[in-house]
Protein backbone atom coordinates (compact mmCIF):
# COMPACT_ATOMS: atom_id res chain seq x y z
CA UNK A 1 0.00 0.00 0.00
CA UNK A 2 1.39 3.69 -1.11
CA UNK A 3 2.15 5.70 2.49
CA UNK A 4 -0.14 8.80 2.79
CA UNK A 5 3.00 10.76 2.39
CA UNK A 6 3.73 9.57 -1.06
CA UNK A 7 0.66 9.53 -1.98
CA UNK A 8 -0.01 13.14 -0.98
CA UNK A 9 3.26 13.79 -2.93
CA UNK A 10 2.02 12.47 -5.87
CA UNK A 11 -1.11 13.85 -5.54
CA UNK A 12 0.11 17.31 -6.00
CA UNK A 13 1.73 16.87 -8.76
CA UNK A 14 0.88 19.71 -11.58
CA UNK A 15 -1.52 20.93 -9.82
CA UNK A 16 -0.34 25.36 -8.80
CA UNK A 17 -3.65 25.72 -7.33
CA UNK A 18 -5.68 23.76 -4.93
CA UNK A 19 -8.87 26.16 -4.22
CA UNK A 20 -9.21 29.97 -5.65
CA UNK A 21 -12.57 31.89 -4.81
CA UNK A 22 -12.61 34.94 -6.37
CA UNK A 23 -14.59 37.29 -4.83
CA UNK A 24 -17.70 35.10 -3.18
CA UNK A 25 -20.13 36.08 -1.32
CA UNK A 26 -22.75 33.58 0.74
CA UNK A 27 -25.56 34.49 2.97
CA UNK A 28 -28.29 31.69 5.09
CA UNK A 29 -31.58 32.03 3.61
CA UNK A 30 -30.39 34.66 1.40
CA UNK A 31 -30.89 37.16 4.23
CA UNK A 32 -27.82 36.22 6.95
CA UNK A 33 -24.24 37.01 5.57
CA UNK A 34 -22.21 35.15 6.34
CA UNK A 35 -19.57 35.44 3.29
CA UNK A 36 -18.54 39.11 1.64
CA UNK A 37 -16.12 39.03 -1.48
CA UNK A 38 -13.87 36.82 -0.35
CA UNK A 39 -11.10 36.19 -2.40
CA UNK A 40 -8.29 33.74 -1.29
CA UNK A 41 -5.71 31.21 -3.33
CA UNK A 42 -4.77 27.97 -1.84
CA UNK A 43 -1.53 26.54 -2.85
CA UNK A 44 -0.73 22.25 -2.52
CA UNK A 45 1.06 21.79 0.49
CA UNK A 46 0.49 25.54 2.43
CA UNK A 47 -1.05 25.33 6.11
CA UNK A 48 -3.54 28.15 6.11
CA UNK A 49 -5.60 29.19 9.58
CA UNK A 50 -8.67 31.29 9.35
CA UNK A 51 -8.67 33.48 12.09
CA UNK A 52 -11.89 35.63 13.21
CA UNK A 53 -14.70 35.71 15.86
CA UNK A 54 -17.34 33.83 16.17
CA UNK A 55 -19.55 34.41 12.97
CA UNK A 56 -17.45 35.62 11.29
CA UNK A 57 -17.46 33.30 8.30
CA UNK A 58 -14.57 30.67 8.90
CA UNK A 59 -16.64 28.01 9.08
CA UNK A 60 -18.40 28.85 6.41
CA UNK A 61 -15.97 29.03 4.25
CA UNK A 62 -14.55 25.36 5.22
CA UNK A 63 -18.01 24.50 4.14
CA UNK A 64 -17.84 26.21 0.51
CA UNK A 65 -14.23 24.57 0.16
CA UNK A 66 -15.70 21.51 0.98
CA UNK A 67 -18.33 21.40 -1.28
CA UNK A 68 -21.56 21.71 1.47
CA UNK A 69 -22.67 25.24 0.50
CA UNK A 70 -21.99 27.27 -2.43
CA UNK A 71 -21.49 30.99 -3.81
CA UNK A 72 -24.37 33.58 -3.81
CA UNK A 73 -22.12 35.20 -5.90
CA UNK A 74 -18.39 35.26 -6.91
CA UNK A 75 -16.42 31.90 -8.07
CA UNK A 76 -15.15 29.06 -6.42
CA UNK A 77 -12.37 27.18 -7.99
CA UNK A 78 -10.82 23.90 -7.08
CA UNK A 79 -7.77 21.85 -8.08
CA UNK A 80 -9.00 24.25 -11.78
CA UNK A 81 -12.20 22.81 -11.85
CA UNK A 82 -15.36 25.25 -10.91
CA UNK A 83 -17.47 23.55 -8.08
CA UNK A 84 -21.05 24.27 -8.35
CA UNK A 85 -23.90 22.21 -7.69
CA UNK A 86 -23.93 20.63 -11.17
CA UNK A 87 -20.59 20.03 -11.47
CA UNK A 88 -20.96 17.93 -8.09
CA UNK A 89 -23.92 16.00 -9.56
CA UNK A 90 -21.49 14.87 -12.47
CA UNK A 91 -20.81 11.62 -10.42
CA UNK A 92 -16.78 11.44 -12.07
CA UNK A 93 -16.31 14.67 -10.69
CA UNK A 94 -17.71 14.20 -7.55
CA UNK A 95 -15.76 11.18 -6.64
CA UNK A 96 -12.47 12.66 -7.60
CA UNK A 97 -13.57 15.99 -5.67
CA UNK A 98 -14.89 14.07 -2.49
CA UNK A 99 -11.11 11.45 -2.53
CA UNK A 100 -9.21 14.65 -2.76
CA UNK A 101 -10.79 16.91 -0.27
CA UNK A 102 -11.63 15.95 3.92
CA UNK A 103 -13.26 17.63 6.41
CA UNK A 104 -12.87 17.18 9.73
CA UNK A 105 -15.94 18.84 11.74
CA UNK A 106 -15.76 20.66 15.06
CA UNK A 107 -18.55 18.53 16.43
CA UNK A 108 -17.47 14.68 16.00
CA UNK A 109 -20.81 13.85 17.02
CA UNK A 110 -21.89 15.04 13.74
CA UNK A 111 -19.46 13.14 12.27
CA UNK A 112 -18.93 9.50 13.78
CA UNK A 113 -21.99 7.87 13.39
CA UNK A 114 -21.55 4.08 12.47
CA UNK A 115 -22.09 1.35 15.21
CA UNK A 116 -18.39 0.24 15.83
CA UNK A 117 -14.92 2.85 15.24
CA UNK A 118 -13.99 0.02 12.27
CA UNK A 119 -16.96 0.22 10.60
CA UNK A 120 -16.75 4.32 10.85
CA UNK A 121 -13.75 4.57 9.31
CA UNK A 122 -13.85 1.74 6.68
CA UNK A 123 -16.77 3.73 5.31
CA UNK A 124 -15.40 6.70 3.17
CA UNK A 125 -13.00 4.29 1.23
CA UNK A 126 -15.77 1.98 0.63
CA UNK A 127 -17.73 4.99 -0.60
CA UNK A 128 -14.57 5.76 -3.03
CA UNK A 129 -14.64 2.71 -4.51
CA UNK A 130 -12.07 0.66 -2.48
CA UNK A 131 -12.62 -3.16 -1.85
CA UNK A 132 -13.41 -4.45 1.13
CA UNK A 133 -9.91 -6.22 1.77
CA UNK A 134 -8.43 -2.43 0.46
CA UNK A 135 -10.48 -1.05 3.16
CA UNK A 136 -9.54 -3.31 5.43
CA UNK A 137 -6.03 -2.39 4.85
CA UNK A 138 -6.33 1.04 5.07
CA UNK A 139 -8.19 0.98 8.74
CA UNK A 140 -5.52 -1.06 9.97
CA UNK A 141 -3.08 1.09 8.38
CA UNK A 142 -4.94 4.61 9.88
CA UNK A 143 -5.99 3.14 13.78
CA UNK A 144 -2.05 2.03 13.88
CA UNK A 145 -1.24 5.70 12.75
CA UNK A 146 -3.06 7.16 15.29
CA UNK A 147 -2.77 4.93 18.34
CA UNK A 148 -6.81 3.69 18.33
CA UNK A 149 -6.51 0.39 17.33
CA UNK A 150 -7.54 -0.62 21.08
CA UNK A 151 -10.30 1.22 20.43
CA UNK A 152 -11.36 -0.84 16.55
CA UNK A 153 -14.77 -2.13 18.23
CA UNK A 154 -15.75 0.51 20.24
CA UNK A 155 -19.46 2.22 20.01
CA UNK A 156 -19.41 5.41 19.18
CA UNK A 157 -21.37 6.54 22.62
CA UNK A 158 -18.55 4.73 24.42
CA UNK A 159 -16.07 7.02 23.43
CA UNK A 160 -15.22 10.23 25.10
CA UNK A 161 -14.56 13.22 23.43
CA UNK A 162 -11.26 12.99 22.95
CA UNK A 163 -11.02 9.47 21.48
CA UNK A 164 -14.22 10.62 18.99
CA UNK A 165 -12.00 13.03 17.64
CA UNK A 166 -9.53 10.80 17.04
CA UNK A 167 -12.06 8.53 15.32
CA UNK A 168 -13.36 11.35 13.16
CA UNK A 169 -9.97 12.19 11.68
CA UNK A 170 -9.04 8.86 11.34
CA UNK A 171 -12.32 8.20 9.69
CA UNK A 172 -11.04 11.11 7.22
CA UNK A 173 -7.15 10.14 7.21
CA UNK A 174 -8.36 6.73 6.01
CA UNK A 175 -9.61 8.37 2.17
CA UNK A 176 -6.54 9.68 2.07
CA UNK A 177 -7.16 12.96 1.10
CA UNK A 178 -4.53 15.69 -0.98
CA UNK A 179 -6.86 18.43 1.19
CA UNK A 180 -7.37 18.40 4.88
CA UNK A 181 -10.29 20.85 6.47
CA UNK A 182 -10.01 21.08 10.55
CA UNK A 183 -13.20 23.13 11.99
CA UNK A 184 -11.81 24.57 15.67
CA UNK A 185 -9.93 21.43 15.66
CA UNK A 186 -8.85 21.76 19.40
CA UNK A 187 -11.89 23.28 20.84
CA UNK A 188 -13.55 21.38 23.63
CA UNK A 189 -10.56 18.93 23.86
CA UNK A 190 -8.31 18.12 27.12
CA UNK A 191 -4.93 19.98 27.11
CA UNK A 192 -3.36 16.38 26.63
CA UNK A 193 -5.63 15.99 23.17
CA UNK A 194 -4.86 19.24 22.17
CA UNK A 195 -1.24 18.50 22.35
CA UNK A 196 -1.64 15.48 20.26
CA UNK A 197 -4.27 16.92 17.89
CA UNK A 198 -1.72 19.89 17.36
CA UNK A 199 1.55 17.33 16.93
CA UNK A 200 -0.34 15.04 14.29
CA UNK A 201 -1.34 18.46 12.49
CA UNK A 202 2.40 19.74 12.47
CA UNK A 203 3.13 16.02 10.78
CA UNK A 204 0.78 16.24 7.93
CA UNK A 205 1.89 19.31 6.91
CA UNK A 206 5.18 17.86 6.95
CA UNK A 207 3.93 14.85 5.16
CA UNK A 208 2.96 17.31 2.14
CA UNK A 209 -0.80 17.46 2.87
CA UNK A 210 -2.50 20.61 2.07
CA UNK A 211 -4.33 22.13 5.37
CA UNK A 212 -6.66 24.34 5.63
CA UNK A 213 -8.18 25.39 9.86
CA UNK A 214 -10.49 27.47 11.11
CA UNK A 215 -9.21 28.51 15.14
CA UNK A 216 -9.23 30.67 17.96
CA UNK A 217 -6.27 29.26 19.46
CA UNK A 218 -3.63 32.14 18.70
CA UNK A 219 -1.01 29.94 20.67
CA UNK A 220 -0.25 26.88 18.51
CA UNK A 221 -0.31 29.01 15.07
CA UNK A 222 3.50 29.63 14.36
CA UNK A 223 3.13 25.33 14.49
CA UNK A 224 1.12 24.29 12.30
CA UNK A 225 0.54 27.48 9.72
CA UNK A 226 2.34 29.26 7.19
CA UNK A 227 -0.11 31.73 6.50
CA UNK A 228 -2.99 33.17 8.55
CA UNK A 229 -5.95 34.76 7.27
CA UNK A 230 -7.84 37.26 9.37
CA UNK A 231 -12.01 38.00 9.20
CA UNK A 232 -13.58 40.67 10.65
CA UNK A 233 -17.17 40.56 12.08
CA UNK A 234 -18.32 41.96 8.93
CA UNK A 235 -17.44 39.25 6.80
CA UNK A 236 -14.41 40.06 5.18
CA UNK A 237 -10.84 38.92 4.56
CA UNK A 238 -9.08 41.93 6.54
CA UNK A 239 -5.67 40.52 6.37
CA UNK A 240 -3.13 37.96 5.46
CA UNK A 241 0.61 37.51 6.74
CA UNK A 242 2.68 34.37 7.99
CA UNK A 243 1.92 33.60 12.04
CA UNK A 244 4.79 36.15 13.56
CA UNK A 245 3.49 39.00 11.46
CA UNK A 246 -0.26 38.28 12.94
CA UNK A 247 0.87 38.14 15.89
CA UNK A 248 2.67 40.68 16.07
CA UNK A 249 0.22 43.02 15.26
CA UNK A 250 -2.19 43.90 18.44
CA UNK A 251 -4.12 46.54 16.71
CA UNK A 252 -5.73 44.26 14.23
CA UNK A 253 -6.26 41.37 16.46
CA UNK A 254 -8.80 43.87 18.86
CA UNK A 255 -10.01 45.09 15.81
CA UNK A 256 -11.34 42.15 14.84
CA UNK A 257 -12.30 40.75 18.07
CA UNK A 258 -9.90 37.78 18.50
CA UNK A 259 -8.14 39.39 21.62
CA UNK A 260 -9.44 41.76 24.60
CA UNK A 261 -7.28 44.88 25.65
CA UNK A 262 -5.94 42.43 29.09
CA UNK A 263 -4.52 39.64 26.60
CA UNK A 264 -1.53 38.58 26.28
CA UNK A 265 -0.15 37.52 23.30
CA UNK A 266 1.92 34.20 22.97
Amino acid sequence: MVSLEAEAAAQTLGTDVTFECRDVSYSYLDRYPALDGVSLTVRPGERVALLGANGCGKSTLLKLLDGLVFPSAGEFTAFGQPVTEDTLEDEQFSRAFRSRVGFVFQNSDAQVFSPNVREEIAFGPLQLGLTPDEASARVDEVLAMLDIAALADRAPFQLSGGQKKRVAIASVLATNPEVLLFDEPTAALDPRSQYWLTDLIEQLGAAGKTIVHATHDLDVLPRIADRCVVFSEEHRIVAEGAPEEVLGDRELLLSVNLIHPGSRLP
